[in-house]
Parts: C-alpha cells; sequence; structure tokens
C-alpha cells in the first residue's frame, strides 16, 4: 500500500498555493471522544480530504480529534457532508477564519498521536470530560468586568505577545504542558474565586477546565471557540473586543488581527510592532518580532550570523547543517525555545565586533 503522504518539495507547493486562484475556507475544529483506531481512520481522512484538494494538519488520537485546515469552497458542502457522516464527529462545530483568507495552508498533513494537545498530566484519576462552564462572547466580556474574577491565558508566551484580553495572567510558557503547573502554582489559595480562560480555538481551554476542576477550583469557566468564534461573535453583535492586538495562529498566515493595538515590539529595534517571522536561515528558523525596517536590514533573519549564512551557496550551508545535533549544543539553530535571545544585545555585540 502506498504512503499516504505529501513528499513533494515545499517551495514547489507554496508557489503552486500562491499562483492557485480558487476560494478556500480556513477552518478548525476539535473534539475529545475516544477513537479506537486513529490510524485507519487517519488514513481514510487522507485519502479523501486529498482527493479534494484540502490542506491543513490535523492530529489524530485515541482521545479525539484537532485539526486546522483549508478547504476548498466548491467541495465545502461535501466536506460538512463527509465529516458528520463520520460517528465521532457528528454535529461537530466549525469555526472560520476572522480575514477570510483561505491560503492557510499549503499540504495536507495528518498525524496521529499519543493526545491530540500535550499536556504532561499523568494522574490516572484525571477525567478530561468532566469540563468548566462555557461562556460566549458577552458571558465572558461580562465576567471581565467583575474584579473578583481571575483571566488566564492558556496559550504560549509568544502567542500572548502581540495579543490577550485585558488584565489576563499570561503564563511564561513555551508549551501547554508547562502552562498547567505554572497557572495551578498562580491560582493556589484562590480556588472559590471564578476563574475564566481562554485560547485559540478552545481546545487547549477545554482540557485545562476539566484540570483545574480536578484540582479543586469550584467555579471554572472558559470562551467557548476560543479568540476565532470570540472576534466572530463580537463583530456580529456589535460588541466590544475586550481582547486587543492579534491572535497568533499556526500557520501560513501566522496571526489574525482582532484590533489595531499593537502589544508589543520589534526584537531587534525595540519599535512598536506585531509581525511574527521565522528566521530564514533554514538551520534556524527562530519565530520572532521583526519590523520592516529590520526585516529588510538584517534580511529576515535573527541575527547577523544567520545573515552570513544565507549568503553562503546553498550547498555550503548545507555543509554546515550536517551532522548537527538537532537544537542540541552544536545545533546552529541556537536560540529556540525557552532560550529566548535578546537580539537587540546580540546583534549589537556582533556588529561591534565586526567593527573593530
Amino acid at each position: 500500500m502506498a504512503l499516504l503522504v505529501n513528499r513533494e518539495n515545499k517551495d514547489v507547493l507554496k508557489q503552486r498555493l500562491k499562483e492557485e486562484n480558487i476560494e478556500r475556507k480556513t477552518i478548525s475544529f476539535y473534539r475529545y471522544v475516544t477513537i479506537s483506531n486513529p490510524q485507519e481512520l487517519r488514513d481514510e481522512l487522507f485519502k479523501v480530504w486529498s482527493n479534494w484538494n484540502c490542506f491543513g494538519r490535523i492530529y489524530l488520537a485515541h482521545e479525539g480529534i484537532n485539526a486546522q485546515m483549508s478547504v476548498p469552497a466548491v467541495h465545502w458542502e461535501e466536506f460538512v457532508d463527509y465529516v458528520n457522516s463520520i460517528t465521532h464527529f457528528k454535529d461537530i462545530e466549525f469555526k472560520h477564519a476572522v480575514d477570510g483568507n483561505g491560503k492557510s495552508f499549503y499540504k495536507l498533513v495528518i498525524k496521529v498521536k499519543e493526545k491530540i494537545v500535550a499536556d504532561g498530566i499523568k494522574d490516572p484519576d484525571f477525567d478530561p470530560s468532566k469540563t468548566g462552564q462555557y461562556l460566549d462572547a458577552l458571558a465572558f466580556n461580562n465576567a471581565l468586568s467583575d474584579p473578583n474574577t481571575i483571566v488566564v491565558d492558556m496559550r504560549n508566551h509568544y502567542e500572548s505577545e502581540v495579543g490577550r484580553f485585558e488584565g489576563a495572567f499570561c503564563p511564561d510558557a513555551d508549551t501547554f504542558r508547562e502552562e498547567l503547573p505554572l497557572v495551578i502554582d498562580h491560582l493556589n489559595g484562590q480556588e472559590d474565586k471564578k476563574i475564566i480562560m481562554y485560547c485559540t480555538g478552545g481546545i487547549r481551554c477545554e482540557k485545562a477546565s476539566a484540570y483545574f476542576k480536578h484540582k479543586g477550583f469550584k467555579d471554572v469557566n472558559h470562551l467557548k471557540g476560543g479568540i476565532i468564534q470570540y472576534a466572530k461573535e463580537i463583530k456580529e453583535k456589535g460588541l466590544e473586543s475586550k481582547f486587543k492586538g492579534i491572535n497568533f495562529v499556526f500557520d501560513e498566515r501566522i496571526g489574525e488581527r482582532i484590533t489595531d493595538d499593537v502589544l508589543s515590539e520589534c526584537h531587534q529595534c525595540g519599535t512598536a510592532c506585531d509581525t511574527h517571522v521565522n528566521c530564514k536561515n533554514d538551520d534556524c528558523h527562530l519565530l520572532f518580532i521583526q519590523c520592516p525596517e529590520c526585516n529588510e536590514k538584517m534580511k529576515g533573519c535573527c541575527t547577523t550570523e544567520c545573515v552570513d549564512i544565507i549568503a553562503l551557496p546553498i550547498e555550503e550551508q548545507r555543509k554546515l547543517r550536517k551532522g548537527r545535533v538537532k537544537n542540541g549544543p552544536e545545533c546552529l539553530a541556537v536560540y529556540k525555545s525557552r532560550l529566548r535571545p535578546n537580539l537587540k544585545e546580540i546583534i549589537k555585540n556582533n556588529l561591534s565586533l565586526k567593527n573593530i
């Protein structure tokens, strides 16, 4: 049986998407449900969705599905009917992107995982189905106005850096599994207070709300459909957006603007900016915030070392990468995750050395 994956070069796929002239819908959906054979379902989904030229990133596990997708509008009704025909996913809720830009993914990736959201929870008594209460946009706004409410952002630091709800506690964490103990520690002694939480599309909060209840918190609530659904509701109902800035998304768009507020700054020069980019050096790809001026000056790179590397012939770049330990001390991929470099200081020092 042929391997059900797309092996085409990503640059070719991206160019093909750029030249495509069909309408697409960017959506997300998830459900916690027991799937007995996720690999078998994975292969079925891949064959059907590939036939319709659907793109996206989908995770399947015994605990359910987590999907972000780009679906051709011409196949939208077929897609909805097909998903609803699967018993596990009947009447599942689709959340549509704020900006309506369908060019969010350039290929279809479906992976079977241990969990659809890696949480690090080992407690055998934890029941993820015992979730907190849903809040729609209006109820969430009303809860925010109560000074006794504790607001928690269940996203990673780089997400909350560019957009967040007013007054939210934003954990300084890189992953969901890191956030859970940080939030529990932050909320220690406040088990009787009203807790409201939010994330991008709702999936992380769904599990987090159940976990916090398991840990003894009494009044646990979460934003239904996450920031994506919130942005849609406030627009439809004419409500004030208490969320400010950009909603970070995990696709080619990187972010959806919710309000004009700019909450962050360029990591290289400090000017007001909220544009995330990945370093152009293929051996780095650090995710950081870069203003247009620095992007031009640094050629889309995070440091002067990376600028020097991308100037080399491609074969020389490959030689540098060969044999490196991925994300290890010998890897030039340098500054990912918790290392979070001070790019302003690094660039300043490197330029000073070059001028000696």
